[in-house]
């Protein structure tokens, strides 16, 4: 998870961890992941910034 410096505006995250995170107007969110293992995230943009995100899975 983020460690997050709200004066410095700096984030520290766990390099060994794999995420992916959404940085939006100064804040740090993790992005969900699928529940399954299998599956996509889908960022949408708008007025240059992320807007929402969208995470769909995959049954084998």
């Amino acid at each position: 998870m983020a460690k997050t410096d709200f004066e410095k505006m700096v984030a520290e995250i766990d390099l060994k961890e794999d995420a992916v995170y959404r940085i939006k107007d100064g804040k740090i969110d993790r992005v969900d992941m699928p529940e399954t293992g299998y599956g996509k995230q889908v960022i949408t943009w708008q007025d240059g910034k992320p807007s929402h995100y969208e995470v769909s899975y995959t049954k084998k």
